[in-house]
């Protein structure tokens, strides 16, 4: 067990929240179950999450020991659009955790990928091969390192921006601009720590997009990845008033039914690690997403390509 202790100065309201808010290395979930099972305390008190925190008081917590996650390989099909020594493209399809962490236990893409072949080491014990993630409810390519050689490879070019990553995504409204970019540094919300926002000193985030076609009150889009910031597209997209249809995190709450966002990593590019070559990939839309599609009425005025 480890004891975490501050003085709670500027910042004051809800405890779950001044937990998190403190302590950012810990989720509000986590601060409300230490709360229920009275691991918190203020001022020596045991308090309800909904207490308010005030300025100078002390809050001590003690941290239970994580829970480890026995780790195991499972016979999960995979949809594989390439393989080679060194690296794998697969197919991830929507609803599908790509790694373990707790709540997602087993049924993610490392568990499948465990069974079918050797992975590389270097992202530790969860993320074995990952070298980039896509969301769970976010479909299409991802590329896996097979090797600690290949991972490294891999790694420097995406952090060098030379991988081509192009999302097809379904918004809500009619664009007027036909060709586009968004250049707007994320961080992690103030408001809400699940979330990620447009903040005056985050991260650099560059999407480009494109206009594929109009529907009345949707349309899709061609986004490209210039960096690669958690939920960068969702984000990006809510930033400029045309949120991914189907977010239920960034999206409006009246949206098109379904299983999440409708956001498809549909042509992945690479550089082979040990030859060189440079390799593209594509993945069609998925049946969720291509039904949907059909179900909407097409713009009239579909206005230039160019």
């Amino acid at each position: 067990m480890t004891l975490e202790k501050f003085v709670v100065t500027e910042t004051t309201g809800r405890l779950d929240k001044i937990i998190a808010e403190y302590l950012p290395q810990y989720s509000r979930s986590q601060a409300n179950e230490w709360i229920k099972k009275e691991l918190v305390q203020v001022n020596g008190e045991t308090k309800k999450a909904k207490y308010q925190a005030k300025t100078n008081e002390v809050i001590t917590i003690e941290v239970p020991e994580p829970v480890t996650l026995d780790l195991k390989p499972q016979d999960i099909p995979l949809d594989i659009v390439y393989e080679d020594d060194d690296v794998l493209v697969v197919n991830k399809p929507q609803g599908m955790v790509v790694h373990p962490s707790l709540g997602h236990e087993d049924g993610t893409l490392v568990n499948a990928l465990m069974f079918y072949t050797p992975l590389s080491n270097i992202n530790g014990v969860f993320r074995p091969g990952i070298v980039h993630r896509i969301d769970k409810d976010t479909s299409g390519l991802l590329m896996v390192a097979k090797n600690d050689k290949a991972h490294e490879a891999l790694s420097v070019n995406l952090k060098a921006k030379k991988n081509l990553r192009e999302y097809l995504v379904l918004v809500h409204g009619e664009f007027k601009e036909n060709i586009g970019t968004i250049k707007a540094p994320l961080g992690r919300s103030s408001k809400d720590r699940k979330k990620q926002a447009v903040i005056d000193g985050g991260r650099e985030a560059v999407t480009h997009f494109k206009v594929i076609k109009r529907f009345v009150g949707y349309t899709l889009l061609s986004a490209t990845l210039e960096t690669g910031r958690t939920h960068q597209i969702r984000v990006h997209l809510a930033y400029i008033g045309h949120p991914v249809a189907g977010d239920p995190l960034y999206g409006p709450k009246k949206t098109l039914p379904g299983n999440g966002q409708y956001l498809h990593a549909h042509t992945l590019g690479l550089t082979q690690p040990t030859t060189g070559q440079e390799l593209e990939f594509e993945a069609p839309l998925p049946e969720y997403f291509t039904t949907m599609l059909n179900q909407l009425e097409p713009y009239s005025n579909q206005g230039s390509e160019e």
